[in-house]
């Protein structure tokens, strides 16, 4: 798959999964992997590049005497996601003149 596409839907699929409730990264990879494998390192420079545009943001909290990251959706990370359901229509077009029988000579 094309980096720059499997790039763009990896983050979507982590805005996805903090959409409903704040969350960590294991339980990220966790929520995600029935869907697509995530590596650890890979959830964490996504994290790290959707926090920096604004789409999430990060709190600290101490956790079983470890500290653990949270992660939140902003409203520009759900602007993200509705924007990828509509990008995501012409996709599927474009898949289906792709996959059409015969090419485009009908």
């Amino acid at each position: 798959m094309d980096i720059q596409l499997k790039r763009g839907l990896l983050d979507v699929c982590v805005l996805t999964a903090i959409k409903n409730e704040d969350s960590y990264g294991y339980k990220i990879i966790k929520d995600v992997k029935p869907y697509t494998e995530l590596s650890e390192s890979t959830l964490y420079t996504i994290l790290k590049r959707l926090e920096t545009a604004g789409m999430l943001t990060v709190r600290t909290v101490e956790h079983d005497g470890r500290l653990r990251k949270y992660y939140r959706i902003t409203d520009e990370g759900l602007e993200r996601i509705e924007e990828f359901k509509k990008e995501w229509k012409e996709v599927m077009q474009i898949y289906q003149f792709v996959t059409k029988e015969g090419g485009c000579n009908d």
